[in-house]
């Protein structure tokens, strides 16, 4: 992997270049202090991945990103900062990460095997799954790549519900449960689900996806198989969403803590072995 370094700090560029050649994967590392010589050089040599810092005088860190990318659509690019306030910008134009300073060597290692793959991604090119799930931070439907808006929040949460189980059953009472933590499965409590279940079932057949929804003797399941969702992904092994993954899932939830800390405990294993790896190599 080649790895194009700037940083308008020299310490930190040096350390940075230190980290990057000391590991087994990279064949070349070259690091600039102005933001303007490192796209000169970037447009006679091919980069796999550029580690930028944000704020810099002459050329900032996205405007430079930008110009890259021009030259080599493909180009990886991680975001070294101090600062969190560019993260939005960052994402936007499609980063492949945004890691706050100081670098790690450990860190490093996972941004470059998330690199690597993004870049694998994107030379085959990216399709739009119908339906997508999105629950890193916040939960999101998209059907075609448009938001799916839900006419009742419970039935949004019923539905976010339904995906953590992951097409297990759950029935009427352990949905109701869910919804309404803490608070008996009272008569007046099954007619406000049927509600629920009667909103989501709509929502979903006015996106054309209803055959999503399985019901049968009062009970509930979504089709996993149909929805391509981060955590499916992420706990598949996808390093590209584990990569992703900033360490909340369907934030709003306070039920779906659980599923929070399993990720998190795989994550911690996967990386334990990744740094047994590269030690090895």
């Amino acid at each position: 992997m080649k790895i194009l370094c700037v940083d308008d700090d020299r310490q930190v560029l040096q350390r940075h270049l230190a980290l990057c050649r000391e590991l087994p994967h990279v064949t070349q590392a070259e690091g600039f202090s102005r933001a303007r010589e490192a796209l000169a050089w970037a447009e006679e040599n091919s980069v796999d991945l550029a580690l930028l810092d944000v704020v810099m005088p002459e050329l900032d860190g996205l405007s430079l990103a930008r110009a890259l990318r021009e030259k080599q659509p493909h180009m990886a690019i991680i975001f070294l900062t101090e600062h969190k306030q560019y993260a939005v910008e960052a994402w936007e134009m499609h980063a492949t990460s945004y890691v706050l300073k100081p670098l790690t060597r450990e860190r490093l290692i996972d941004e470059l095997s998330y690199a690597t793959e993004w870049r694998r991604k994107q030379a085959e090119g990216d399709v739009i799954p119908h339906i997508a799930v999105q629950t890193f931070g916040n939960f999101d439907l998209l059907v075609d790549g448009s938001k799916v808006n839900f006419s009742r929040a419970k039935a949004k949460e019923l539905f976010a519900c339904l995906v953590d189980k992951k097409g297990i059953w759950i029935s009427r009472k352990e949905a109701a449960c869910l919804l309404w933590e803490g608070e008996e499965y009272t008569r007046p409590r099954q007619k406000a689900l049927d509600v629920v279940i009667r909103s989501l079932r709509t929502t979903l057949q006015e996106n054309g996806i209803g055959e999503i929804l399985h019901m049968e003797r009062g009970r509930l399941r979504i089709v996993p198989q149909a929805l391509d969702c981060d955590a499916y992904r992420l706990l598949a092994g996808d390093q590209a969403y584990e990569n992703m993954y900033r360490g909340e899932y369907m934030s709003l939830y306070s039920w779906a803590r659980t599923t929070e800390g399993t990720i998190d405990s795989e994550l911690r294993r996967r990386r334990r072995l990744r740094q047994k790896e590269y030690s090895c190599v």
